[in-house]
């Protein structure tokens, strides 16, 4: 349902933060879970993807995708911010400036956020499209990245903004 979002937002690339086909031990599989029928939707997409590493991710996966997913962090600079990825459960968002990151993307914790730590690094968090947290709804994120770089979190089913950032550079 999230890719369905893709045109409609005018989307040209992908962020996926880790636990892609498989959610681990500790968490119910949610109903119609499919890791098959992800790969087949994510393929065609694999130009688009920029993919890191959960604590749930494993080799297998890395076999059945078309992508690099094994990454522990991904980071690159755009419009003048430098942006960082990662899963979360390695490096703290909150803890966690070793890079000097402007924006940090991290999904690990399945709630969304789009806040500022101490040292005023942007930390977002999408929340989860299948296995949500905290009593959140599924939801996504939308990174934007123009004159005035902005963050928002999506009800997946309605496509409702939940929260937004703006991103101010120095």
């Amino acid at each position: 349902m999230a890719l369905s979002y893709l045109d409609k937002l005018k989307c040209d690339r992908i962020f996926l933060l880790g636990d892609l086909l498989y959610h681990g031990p500790r968490n119910p599989l949610p109903g119609g879970h499919d890791p098959q029928g992800v790969v087949d939707l994510l393929s065609p997409l694999k130009d688009k993807i920029t993919a890191v590493r959960g604590n749930c991710d494993a080799e297998v996966d890395q076999m059945v995708l078309g992508f690099p997913c094994l990454a522990d962090y991904a980071e690159f600079e755009e419009n003048g911010l430098r942006l960082f990825l990662s899963h979360g459960h390695l490096y703290d968002p909150y803890l966690f400036n070793h890079y000097k990151a402007d924006v940090y993307f991290s999904g690990h914790t399945h709630i969304f956020t789009a806040e500022t730590n101490v040292d005023g690094v942007y930390c977002l968090n999408p929340g989860s499209t299948s296995l949500p947290k905290g009593g959140n709804p599924p939801t996504f994120g939308l990174y934007e990245s123009g004159v005035t770089p902005r963050f928002s979190v999506h009800h997946l089913e309605t496509g409702t903004e939940l929260a937004t950032v703006e991103i101010k550079r120095d």
